[in-house]
C-alpha cells in the first residue's frame, strides 16, 4: 500500500483495497519511507503489515513496535542492509530480507543468499539470519514451501557450510532445479504483450520556455530512493531553460507512452552526466517514459529510441547510442538472463562514460516518477511534491524565492 497518505486520512477507495486484501487473508505490504510517530501508528492500525523503506534504524524499531515486520532492503539503488543489520539480533522473529529491484548483472552474483552470507560473516547468529531469510517470510506470506517438517515438500537448499554459504543445488517439490550456480528450469518462450500508443517526438517537445529565472530542482542520490527539493538559478539560453552540466542540473522528462501528449519536463541533479541522455521504459509506478539528460536533441534520441523498440532501456551520445530492448510489457525482456546481464553491464559502462558517477543510473532513474516517495518527482503530469501530496510548479515566484530563503 504506497498511498499511506490515503491510509491516514483514511481514505475510502484505499481502505476498501484494504480490506478486500484481508477478506482473502492477504497481508498487506507497506510502502512509507520516513513514516514515524502517530501517523505511523494510523498506519500500522489499518492493516499494513510490512515496511521495506526504512532507512535508519530508529525507524524500523518504531515500525516493530507498531507490530509491523521489517524487511531489510539491499537492491542495486536503495541499500539499507548496513543500517538495519542490528534488528537480526534485536528482533530475529519481525525481520525478512528483501532486493527491492536488483539489476540483472546484480542479480547474477546472488540474491538473499548473498544477505545471508554477509549477515554470518558480520558475525550474527546463522539460525537468526536464516530466520529472517526462509521461516519469517514463509510464515508471513503463507508461502506454500515446506519447512523441513515430516509431511512438507521437499524445499531445500545444499549449502557447504553456514558460514561461507555457498549453494551447491536447490530443491523444489524434490526436484533439483538449480546446480553450482546455473537453473536446470527449461527456458519458456512467451509471447510479447505490450501496450505503446505514443509516437515520436522532436526536440522542441522537451523546450523549457522561461517563465521564470528561477526554479525547482529534483536532487537524486545514489542508493536512495527518496529525493530532496532545491531552488535553483535557471540557465537561461534562447527564451528557454536548458541544462548546466557546469552545476549537475540536467533535465528530466517523462513521456506518457500510452498516448500522444505533450512531454512534462523539469530538472534534476545526481545524475552526473556531461553528454547525453539515458531514458527508460521501466518507471514506477505508471511505466511511462522517463529520461535525464544534456540537451533536448539527445534527450529526444534516447526516447525516440524507445518508442521505436516499444520500450527499453537507452544511452545516447553525439552519433553514438545503446539500447537494451523489453519488448514484454516494456519491462522485461525475452534474452536469457545471463545475456541480459552482459548487455546491461556493457549499457551501464557506456552511461559512465558519459561522466554519470551513479553505479546503478537506471534503477535510480526509474523511481525519479514515483510520485509517492518524497520529497519531489516528475509524473507526466507535471512536478510533484511528496511532502504536501500535491502538484506544484516548476517556477518559483520571486516572493516565494525569498520567503524560501527566509
Amino acid at each position: 500500500m504506497m498511498n499511506y497518505p490515503g491510509v491516514i486520512a483514511g481514505d475510502d477507495e484505499v481502505m476498501k483495497k484494504i480490506r478486500l486484501a484481508q477478506q482473502h487473508h492477504k497481508p498487506v505490504d507497506g510502502h512509507a519511507p520516513g513514516l514515524r510517530g502517530e501517523a505511523a501508528a494510523a498506519y500500522a492500525q489499518a492493516g499494513i503489515t510490512t515496511d521495506h523503506e526504512c532507512i535508519t534504524i530508529e525507524e524500523a524499531r518504531g515500525k516493530i513496535a507498531l507490530g509491523m515486520h521489517i524487511l531489510i532492503r539491499e537492491g542495486s539503488a536503495a541499500k539499507n542492509f548496513a543500517a538495519l543489520a542490528p534488528l537480526i539480533t534485536e528482533h530475529p522473529a519481525s525481520c525478512m530480507f528483501c532486493s527491492d529491484d536488483l539489476h540483472p548483472d546484480d542479480l547474477v552474483r546472488g540474491h538473499i543468499n548473498l544477505l545471508v552470507s554477509r549477515a554470518i560473516k558480520l558475525g550474527y547468529d546463522p539460525v537468526a539470519v536464516l530466520r529472517c531469510a526462509s521461516l519469517n517470510p514463509v510464515r508471513h506470506y503463507k508461502l506454500d514451501v515446506g519447512m523441513l517438517q515430516p509431511g512438507d515438500a521437499a524445499d531445500f537448499l545444499l549449502v557447504d557450510n553456514l558460514h561461507d554459504f555457498h549453494i551447491h543445488s536447490t530443491w523444489i517439490n524434490g526436484i533439483m532445479v538449480a546446480e553450482h550456480g546455473r537453473s536446470l528450469i527449461p527456458r519458456c518462450h512467451p509471447l510479447p504483450i505490450n501496450r505503446f500508443g505514443t509516437s515520436a517526438k522532436s526536440p522542441t517537445d522537451f523546450r523549457v520556455p522561461a517563465a521564470g529565472s528561477t526554479i525547482r530542482v529534483i536532487e537524486a542520490a545514489e542508493n536512495q530512493l527518496v529525493t530532496g527539493s532545491a531552488i535553483a538559478t535557471a540557465r537561461i539560453a534562447d527564451h528557454a531553460v536548458v541544462a548546466d552540466t557546469d552545476r549537475d542540473l540536467l533535465k528530466i522528462a517523462v513521456v506518457n507512452r500510452y498516448r500522444d501528449a505533450t512531454p512534462a519536463t523539469a530538472f534534476i541533479r545526481g545524475f552526473g552526466l556531461q553528454r547525453g541522455a539515458i531514458a527508460s521504459s521501466v518507471a514506477h509506478d505508471s511505466h511511462n517514459i522517463i529520461a535525464v539528460g544534456t540537451s533536448d536533441e539527445q534527450i529526444c534520441r534516447a526516447v525516440n529510441l524507445l518508442i521505436a523498440e516499444q520500450g527499453g532501456i537507452s544511452a545516447t551520445c553525439a552519433d553514438e547510442s545503446m539500447l537494451v530492448p523489453l519488448p514484454i510489457a516494456g519491462l522485461m525482456s525475452d534474452q536469457d538472463g545471463y545475456q541480459l546481464a552482459q548487455h546491461y553491464a556493457d549499457i551501464n559502462r557506456f552511461v559512465r562514460q558519459l561522466g554519470g558517477p551513479m553505479q546503478a543510473p537506471f534503477m535510480t532513474l526509474s523511481f525519479m516518477a514515483l510520485l509517492v516517495i518524497p520529497s519531489l518527482k516528475l509524473s507526466d503530469q507535471g512536478l510533484f511534491d511528496g511532502e504536501t501530496f500535491s502538484f506544484t510548479s516548476l517556477f518559483i515566484a520571486e516572493a516565494d524565492t525569498h520567503a524560501a530563503a527566509t
